[in-house]
């Protein structure tokens, strides 16, 4: 990647609806080199797929919860592959300090959260958990 992709990039994280016309125009370069690139960059995973994101309050039937998890031993990189399996894991971040790994989850009610936390105690290599329902998000 060189400078011209990282600035594609961030184009894109600000606005994945934007046109290859006005790609072009910003960044300087010709339509057809903006499209080449961006399948380049989609043929070698660096952009894996294009979504919407939504204020955390658009739909106030969710529940969202923030859970810390510690991982058994060396058993992080499975424990990873089974979180990113789990449908209501909208986000996954490695961290350091007392917790090893810190999940965002969304459920559309309190009994499928228990469900869904139910489904991740039972992931072979954790070895506690803490969460935390988001009760309001300021930004």
């Amino acid at each position: 990647m060189d400078d011209i992709d990282t600035r594609l990039i961030a184009l894109l994280r600000a606005d994945a609806r934007i046109s290859v016309a006005t790609l072009s125009s910003k960044l300087g370069i010709a339509r057809g080199t903006v499209t080449a690139r961006l399948r380049k960059l989609e043929d070698e995973q660096v952009i894996v797929g294009y979504t919407v994101k939504l204020r955390p309050e658009s739909d106030p039937n969710d529940i969202r919860a923030w859970m810390a998890v510690q991982v058994d031993g060396n058993r992080t990189h499975e424990v990873i592959a089974s979180l990113l399996g789990e449908p209501a894991a909208i986000a996954l971040h490695d961290t350091n300090g007392r917790w090893d790994l810190l999940a965002e989850l969304r459920a559309s009610s309190p009994a499928e959260l228990s469900k869904v936390l139910e489904r991740v105690r039972l992931i072979k290599g954790i070895r506690h958990t803490e969460t935390s329902i988001l009760l309001k998000t300021f930004r």
